[in-house]
């Protein structure tokens, strides 16, 4: 059969991840990415990209903790690259803090991120309203760089993008083979998925050159993540609300509450305030579809609602996507030739 053609919507960090593991593990395939918006104006440009997972309570912890480690593993080694700079990807040290020990001391991903371990009192000493914390060495993804990092590695690879609004996926089956659906929180009105809500974020962007390590509350509702330019301030988790405009009571919650806990940010000049929506579910809906229309197939894979633990786990689950479509393409090929017979 001819090389089966495959279209990826959606040009988020798991859009623009999934077609590249795609490209790496079918070479014979024709990829195009389809999506209504592309970066600077993505969901994912809003993200802070710290590499922290978040658990999705649906999804097996030992799958969680492989996604992570493809992630982590994979965007380490570009750190230590000569695209480090052009990617956006680097390592920052900090502290994750708790007013209260947490039941589990280390979570699962301990032994992936480097130098795990619990604080020590004296740096404690910096945070007097919190008992406990751990420290450890992670990866920070500057969103918009990697973005574009990743656009330019699909269009070397002969990846056609195309500004395209995707209504129904239907619409697709006379141009495609296959299609695989990462439209985040698109998928809401794409393909009806009740199950998936908007967690609306909210983040300031700062000047602070001299903040150099992260510090992030337990819960995960206060953090600051020093960038190569900025140092990102957050943030807010508001279930299902759909606004995508900045609202400045919440930008000085965000910004008194970060100075809480580094009282230098007072100093600090705002550079920006940037709002996405995270397409959240219990678990990342990560699989095979066969979608029938009378007597005509459509070969779908599903990767989406990655919440706000999407960078932790691209790589990790676009990997998984491309195994999911190459079986698809082997079921093309196993139909062609028995046509042929």
């Amino acid at each position: 059969m001819a090389a089966p053609k495959v279209a990826v919507v959606g040009a988020g960090v798991v859009g623009l991840s999934t077609a590249l593991c795609i490209v790496e593990a079918c070479p014979g395939c024709s990829v195009a990415v389809l999506s209504d918006q592309f970066s600077p104006n993505t969901t994912s440009d809003v993200a802070a990209g710290m590499l922290i997972p978040h658990t999705y309570p649906g999804t097996a912890i030992h799958v969680q903790k492989q996604w992570f480690k493809e992630t982590f593993t994979y965007l380490f080694a570009i750190s230590n690259s000569a695209e480090a700079s052009e990617s956006g990807i680097h390592l920052v040290s900090g502290w994750q803090i708790f007013k209260n020990t947490p039941k589990e001391e280390s979570p699962f991903w301990s032994d992936v991120v480097l130098g795990f371990r619990p604080m020590s009192k004296a740096e404690l000493q910096k945070f007097p309203q919190h008992q406990f914390g751990q420290a450890f060495t992670t990866l920070k993804c500057d969103c918009p760089p990697y973005l574009l990092w990743l656009e330019k590695r699909l269009k070397a690879a002969g990846v056609q993008m195309y500004t395209r609004k995707v209504s129904d996926l239907w619409e697709l089956h006379s141009e495609y083979n296959i299609v695989v659906n990462c439209a985040g929180i698109g998928a809401h009105h794409l393909v009806g998925d009740e199950k998936l809500l908007p967690i609306r974020g909210q983040v300031v962007e700062v000047h602070a050159p001299w903040v150099k390590n992260f510090i992030r509350d337990g819960d995960g509702s206060t953090y600051i993540y020093p960038g190569i330019h900025r140092v990102t301030l957050g943030g807010t988790r508001e279930k299902e609300n759909w606004s995508l405009s900045p609202d400045p009571d919440t930008t000085k919650d965000i910004f008194d509450r970060c100075c809480s806990l580094e009282p230098s940010l007072q100093g600090a000049q705002a550079v920006k305030v940037k709002v996405g929506l995270r397409p959240s579910r219990q678990s990342v809906r990560l699989n095979r579809e066969v979608l029938r229309q009378g007597g005509v197939k459509l070969l779908v894979v599903h990767n989406y609602g990655h919440g706000a633990g999407g960078f932790s786990v691209h790589r990790g689950t676009a990997k998984e996507a491309a195994r999911l479509v190459g079986e698809c393409i082997a079921a093309l090929q196993g139909s062609s030739s028995r046509a042929k017979l």
